[in-house]
């Protein structure tokens, strides 16, 4: 039981059913077939990979194919990438045929846009002060991962942000990262009721080495969480 929680948002966000609820959950930052393949048996929606060269999970080509191949049906796969090149992308986009896109940096709308796949953009809460705003500016986007990096940074940092800052009224899916783990992520599901979460840090190791135990155990307490969302509370 959990009822010592905080009281969840009071808007109501269009996005979110009053009967069914079930966090969905990206495992972020995967770099070895054997973590992917244990998350989507432990019913990841998404695997997240990173193409952005600079971090300690990025991927070649190759193996990201070898990943892409591995998991199985109705499991989708994101390509993260921050302010990379056209080229870079293009070549992502072509040899990969990723699900989903998520952008990272000062990417325009346009640009977001432009490789006719659907696309999640990061809010970096650690530098945003108007969430929503910045959203609207973004209304072509499947959803929003609101991180708690700085503009022009990747997330992965396994640092929270104060989860009061966002607006009760934020009316897109919303995507909660940065620093969520099987520690927080019950609390986090029944206070800020997302449409899903983000973790990576929070299942490793040591960066981009996921561990079987920490994914087992955050899963349970997503589901934990889910469990202490009442029918008919805003969602």
């Amino acid at each position: 039981m959990m009822s010592n929680l905080s009281s969840p948002r009071s808007a109501k966000n269009p996005y979110y059913s009053d009967m069914n609820y079930r966090t969905r959950i990206k495992i972020c930052g995967i770099t070895r077939v054997q973590d992917a393949l244990h998350a989507a048996h432990r019913g990841a929606d998404s695997i997240g990979l990173v193409f952005h060269p600079p971090s300690p999970r990025s991927l070649a080509i190759e193996k990201a194919r070898e990943i892409r191949q591995a998991i199985p049906p109705f499991v989708t796969l994101t390509a993260l990438f921050l302010d990379e090149s056209e080229d870079w992308i293009a070549e992502v986009v072509h040899q990969l045929r990723p699900d989903c896109l998520q952008f990272h940096g000062s990417e325009s709308v346009e640009f977001c846009e432009g490789w006719g796949v659907p696309y999640i953009k990061s809010i970096p809460m650690g530098s945003i002060e108007a969430p929503e705003s910045y959203a609207r500016l973004y209304g072509s986007a499947q959803g929003f991962l609101l991180d708690s990096n700085v503009a022009g940074r990747l997330g992965g940092s396994g640092d929270t942000f104060d989860w009061s800052k966002i607006p009760a009224s934020f009316e897109f899916p919303l995507l909660l990262a940065g620093g969520i783990n099987a520690s927080n992520v019950a609390d986090a599901i029944v206070r800020v009721r997302p449409w899903g979460v983000d973790v990576s840090t929070g299942v490793e190791v040591s960066k981009g080495i996921k561990s079987a135990d920490l994914m087992d155990h955050f899963f349970n307490e997503v589901q934990r969480g889910d469990g202490c969302v009442e029918p008919n509370e805003p969602r």
